[in-house]
C-alpha cells in the first residue's frame, strides 16, 4: 500500500496548517481481531506463572503494553513479581500468541479502508503497542508492507495510554497530532488520544462498549472498518 502519495500530501504547506485529517489506527481489535487471542495468551501465561486470572479481567487491560498490562493485573491480585518473573510472563505471552496468531485475520472492511485512505490522498499509520516481531504476521494479513508507518513497542519509551506512540505516528506522516484522527477499540487508545489532543474515533470491535469508548473520548464509534468506510464522510473525508 504506497504511501509516498499521501505522505507527500499529509505536510504542512508552507506559511500555513494542513487540513487535511490524517489516521492513526491501533492494530490488535481495531483492524484485525486479535484481542480474545491475547486474552487466552495472557491467560495461559499466568497459569503457567501459578496465577489464575479471569479472563475479563484480562480484556479490559488490553491495548496496555505487555509489562503495564502484568503490573496493572498482579497490582489487583495483590501479587507482586521480581522484573525478571514480569519478563517471564512476557515472553510465555509471546510464545502462546505465537501458536495462536494463525487464527487471526482482518476485521471486515479494514483492507479496504486502508486502501479507500491510500486512494484518497489520507495518510495513515499503525500505532501498536506490540512488539514488531508479534505485530508482523497480522500486518502482513492487512498487505501492510516495509514501506508503510508502522510505530511499535520499541520506538517509543512510554507506551498507551501514554500520548507519545500517537506523537511519533503524526511525526511519520509529516503532520501535527491535531490533524490526525486516532481509530482503536479501547479506552487506553483513545485517552492516549485525548492526552495527544487528537480526534478520537472509537471501535466496538475489541469488546468495548459504546458508551465505555464514548466516555473515553471517542468523537465517533463504529461497528468495524465497514463501518466507518461507509461513513466517511462523517469525519470530512470525501472526494475532493
Amino acid at each position: 500500500m504506497p504511501q509516498e502519495k499521501a505522505n507527500k500530501e499529509a505536510k504542512a504547506p508552507e506559511g500555513g496548517r494542513g487540513s487535511r485529517l490524517a489516521f492513526l489506527f491501533d492494530l490488535d481489535g481495531t483492524l484485525v481481531d486479535s484481542v480474545y487471542r491475547h486474552v487466552q495468551a495472557w491467560q495461559e501465561a499466568f497459569l503457567r506463572m501459578d496465577l489464575v486470572l479471569a479472563g475479563w479481567r484480562i480484556h479490559r487491560r488490553i491495548g496496555m503494553s505487555g509489562g503495564m498490562l502484568v503490573r496493572a493485573l498482579l497490582r489487583e491480585q495483590g501479587r507482586q513479581m521480581s522484573a525478571e518473573e514480569i519478563k517471564r510472563l512476557e515472553d510465555l505471552h509471546g510464545e502462546v500468541y505465537g501458536r495462536l496468531v494463525g487464527d487471526v485475520k482482518p476485521l471486515p472492511g479494514a483492507r479496504e479502508l486502508l486502501d479507500e485512505l491510500s486512494r484518497l490522498g489520507r495518510p495513515w499509520a499503525i500505532v501498536t503497542s506490540s512488539k514488531r516481531e508479534k505485530a508482523e504476521p497480522v500486518l502482513r494479513t492487512l498487505g501492510v508492507g516495509p514501506d508503510d508507518p508502522v510505530v511499535t513497542r520499541g520506538e517509543v519509551s512510554r507506551t498507551k495510554p501514554e500520548p507519545d506512540p500517537y506523537y511519533v505516528g503524526a511525526q511519520k506522516l509529516g503532520v501535527q497530532i491535531d490533524e490526525c484522527a486516532v481509530v482503536g477499540d479501547s479506552v487506553w487508545d483513545l485517552l492516549s488520544a485525548r492526552r495527544a489532543r487528537a480526534l478520537g474515533v472509537g471501535m466496538l470491535t475489541g469488546g468495548c462498549g459504546r458508551d465505555e469508548l464514548e466516555r473515553a473520548g471517542a468523537y465517533r464509534v463504529y461497528d468495524d472498518p465497514a463501518n466507518l468506510l461507509a461513513r466517511l464522510d462523517e469525519l470530512g473525508v470525501q472526494e475532493e
